[in-house]
């Protein structure tokens, strides 16, 4: 993992895991290290699985959108530029499915480190219940910093990478800079381009309220 901190380790397992947990994460709190670490990674194997398959299934219906575009086109060039776009959307879901996959390449280092390394653990834990015990907050200083748009509509893997940063931002006293950098490259390991940039501009503005 390119020598990674083990705080960035815990970021990675605790967004993964986050989506997954039960609604009490107070469980977590007594749980033995021999079942907290399998837990996590349980949960983060299952989102991990699940992004991945959404975002194929969202790059084969581009693909056939694209394809059903051309065909009944009749070389007009409006919709040989629809199928281009089409065609263009289906190739970066693609993409994002293989930076997934990649991912999941490095999991037994993951699950190694965070075996090994009692603040890889501790840190995940504490993200995963700031987040969940101060969702209403941290959704809500989120919410003000879009524009024209509303949490509930944003990508699961989007929306946990966000409140993450903010969390770490208001309850655990990490520098704003620190929180939307490794936001940033949060986004850029599990989700797109765009959303990497959108990420950052959204904490950014959270950091300005």
């Amino acid at each position: 993992m390119q020598e990674r901190k083990p705080r960035q380790i815990a970021r990675e397992l605790a967004l993964l895991s986050l989506s997954q947990l039960p609604v009490n994460p107070k469980k977590l709190v007594n749980l033995p290290q021999d079942q907290l670490v399998p837990k996590l990674v349980l949960a983060a194997v299952r989102t991990l699985r699940a992004e991945v398959q959404d975002t194929l299934d969202n790059a084969a219906a581009e693909l056939q959108r694209s394809n059903d575009r051309i065909l009944t086109s009749q070389t007009r060039a409006n919709d040989i530029n629809t199928a281009r776009t089409m065609l263009t959307e289906a190739i970066a879901y693609t993409q994002t499915a293989i930076n997934q996959l990649g991912a999941a390449v490095e999991f037994p280092e993951l699950i190694q480190l965070a075996n090994q390394d009692k603040q890889v653990r501790e840190y995940a834990k504490d993200i995963i219940i700031t987040v969940s015990e101060n969702r209403q907050e941290i959704d809500e200083l989120i919410s003000a910093a879009l524009v024209d748009w509303q949490v509930t509509r944003l990508a699961q893997i989007d929306r946990d990478i966000l409140r993450i940063a903010a969390g770490e931002m208001k309850f655990l006293d990490v520098p704003q800079s620190v929180a939307i950098n490794e936001a940033v490259e949060l986004a850029k390991r599990y989700s797109d381009e765009d959303s990497h940039r959108f990420i950052n501009g959204v904490l950014r503005r959270v950091t300005e309220q």
